[in-house]
């Protein structure tokens, strides 16, 4: 019984932290219909903020405090919603994702510029010394109570401003008719605006309050804040009391899980690994059995598709690639075509997302998963070429099961499942399987009469089967299951009244694509003859997804720049170090400017790919060359059937 009590007292505690993180992350999005993934980085920042004040700095708490949640993030909430949140207005799922996570990896940089995480900082706890609580035989800490007090202050000071106050109840409006509340005289920018200032405050209260208890590390505490998505879809993205209720019932959860639930479970063992995953199963079975919800997925109207080579093109194209290939392979050094052939197998492992997100528009937050259970399979397969094949079928076999388990979600819904996914995947099979902090080892795949040690002839080959793979893709663009995928893009509803089965077209594409990046995942294990599971972890996928959208979502061009985005951007000190320019060790260049980069979609969502297609179709009508139309839009979905 006293073991339940205590269970019970630090699952409500952490139920707590869950509410605040999600409380804040539903206001922001239900006036503007953002999912901001930079909530965690935001409520980081805050915390490293408050430990800068208060502990560098030597400020009173009572000073520190209410400077940094009524003052700096704030500001830094309004400033985000001013400068990038705003001009996305109507923009697609997939874009506003990769522009907050760009954020947050732009936090991540600058965290680690201002606060090197390479020494250790300890913040205390909020009246640290006063002498705790007994309640009921258990021992309460003061920083535990206030955690508890912090939570229901939020939930009855919210509830006071959204009920009775003039500006919540605009807040209110502006969730349910934008027009209509300009009509009365309010202004939706500026109502928006206050709501991300509101949920900026909230993120780094939670920051503050978890710090203690979890250390001062900016990865920890951003990832930490993210297990507060399923307190917030528990709430629907809506009702801010659904949320406080999800909150405590996912702490609980995790509180009771390693003591009263897995013990119980078959393969008692293996579920006893997947404690950390909790959250995110917990957000997978939300996904799955709540019933659907109406969220705002808009697309963004009125551009035009890049226009898709014949297949005369797709041939010449591929063969000066390959023929730029063997050039590169007699300059470039062993370990410089090392990094290139990498780059061609990320340009792989993103064209299977050009085929789901850039074509079908289905957002995949898991490419990674299935790249590690090619290389997983390669490693089973030892010098057999099969392993390829193995590969691209294990990852086949678990993106069909993804895309029949969510075959009713969309969106957002589709996104945030495949993210837990993706989590439960590091937690229950990379780590369990490989071993956290370990490794495994692989060997090259033999060919007859091919060396595949040399690192020439193992870039030729990265390169062939992109250019298969990327002829093939662009193939099926061309066809009449490409026009399918483009018609379910502009409208799944327009789809299925045409008679087009949107499920069986879902269920394909996801096993198509999952193929590509199980190919691609064999390939790396491959070339780099080791795997290990932070690899193939969640945060990889979403920045996977982010280098595409840089690139470009929907052309091949845009794969081989976000290839190149992923390879170039670690090597930036280097490349500046050969023109005099020498950079601090604790400046992140990569997440710096994979962030900038990111922010930029906002502007120009088709990224540079999209750019290089549309000069292209300039030069192409300059001089009269004939060129395969663009995709139809869904009014000429009809010709799905010709």
């Amino acid at each position: 019984m006293d073991q339940l009590l205590q269970l019970t007292v630090v699952g409500l505690v952490v139920g707590c932290v869950y509410a605040l993180t999600a409380t804040g992350l539903v206001v922001t999005y239900t006036t503007s219909g953002i999912f901001n993934f930079a909530h965690g980085a935001i409520g980081m920042l805050g915390a490293f903020s408050y430990w800068q004040l208060t502990v560098k700095w030597h400020w009173p708490v009572l000073l520190a405090l209410p400077v940094v949640l009524l003052v700096l993030a704030p500001l830094f909430g309004a400033t985000i919603e001013r400068i990038v949140m705003r001009p996305l207005h109507g923009a697609s799922v997939d874009v506003t994702l990769v522009i907050t996570l760009g954020l947050l990896l732009f936090f991540l940089g600058a965290a680690n510029y201002f606060w090197d995480q390479g020494q250790t900082r300890v913040l205390p706890e909020l009246l640290a010394s006063w002498k705790p609580v007994d309640i009921g035989g258990v021992v309460v800490t003061w920083g535990q109570i206030i955690i508890v007090l912090a939570a229901v202050g939020v939930a009855i000071g919210l509830r006071f401003l959204f009920s009775t106050t003039r500006i919540g109840i605009a807040m209110r409006g502006v969730v349910d008719d934008p027009d209509l509340c300009a009509m009365s005289g309010a202004s939706p920018a500026r109502i928006q605006q206050l709501s991300w200032a509101i949920g900026a405050g909230l993120a780094a209260l939670a920051g503050i309050l978890v710090a203690p208890k979890v250390g001062m590390s900016a990865l920890q505490l951003t990832l930490l804040v993210i297990n507060g998505y399923a307190a917030a879809l528990f709430g629907r993205l809506k009702s801010l009391p659904r949320t406080a209720v999800g909150g405590l019932l996912l702490g609980l959860l995790v509180s009771y899980y390693p003591v009263y639930v897995a013990p119980h479970l078959p393969f008692s063992t293996t579920f006893g690994q997947l404690e950390k995953a909790v959250p995110m199963i917990f957000l997978g079975v939300l996904l799955l059995f709540l019933p659907s919800a109406r969220l705002r997925t808009a697309t963004t109207v009125g551009r035009v598709a890049p226009t898709v080579p014949g297949l005369r093109q797709s041939l010449a194209g591929g063969g000066v690639m390959i023929v730029l290939a063997i050039a590169l392979a007699s300059a470039l050094s062993s370990a410089n075509l090392l990094i290139a052939g990498g780059m061609f197998i990320s340009a792989l492992s993103l064209l299977s997302l050009v085929l789901l997100t850039g074509y079908s528009g289905q957002t995949s937050l898991c490419v990674l998963t299935f790249f590690g259970l090619g290389a997983f399979a390669m490693a089973h397969s030892g010098t057999s070429p099969l392993g390829l094949v193995w590969g691209g079928l294990l990852a086949a076999a678990a993106g069909m099961l993804v895309a029949l388990v969510t075959a009713r979600l969309r969106g957002l819904y589709l996104a945030l499942a495949t993210f837990a996914f993706a989590k439960g995947m590091d937690v229950g099979f990379f780590n369990f399987k490989l071993g956290s902090g370990q490794s495994l080892q692989l060997k090259r795949f033999e060919l007859p009469l091919i060396d595949t040690s040399s690192e020439k002839t193992f870039f030729f080959l990265t390169v062939v089967v992109f250019v298969v793979a990327a002829i093939g893709v662009l193939a099926v663009r061309r066809g009449r299951w490409g026009r399918q995928l483009t018609a379910l893009n502009d409208s799944p509803a327009a789809c299925a009244t045409l008679g087009v089965n949107t499920t069986i077209t879902k269920v394909v594409v996801f096993t198509a694509s999952a193929g590509i990046a199980g190919v691609a995942g064999a390939m790396f294990g491959a070339q780099q003859e080791i795997i290990t599971p932070s690899q193939f972890d969640v945060l990889g996928s979403l920045a996977l997804l982010l280098a595409l959208r840089i690139g470009g979502i929907n052309t091949i061009t845009g794969a081989l720049f976000g290839a190149f985005t992923i390879g170039l951007f670690p090597e930036m000190p280097q490349i500046l170090g050969h023109f005099g320019v020498t950079l601090p060790d604790k400046v992140q260049l990569t997440f710096l400017l994979t962030g900038i980069a990111a922010i930029s979609i906002g502007r120009d969502p088709d990224g540079l790919g999209g750019q290089v297609s549309k000069l292209g179709l300039r030069l192409r009508q300059q001089f009269g060359s004939s060129s395969t139309p663009a995709a139809p839009s869904y009014e000429e979905a009809t010709l799905v059937h010709g």
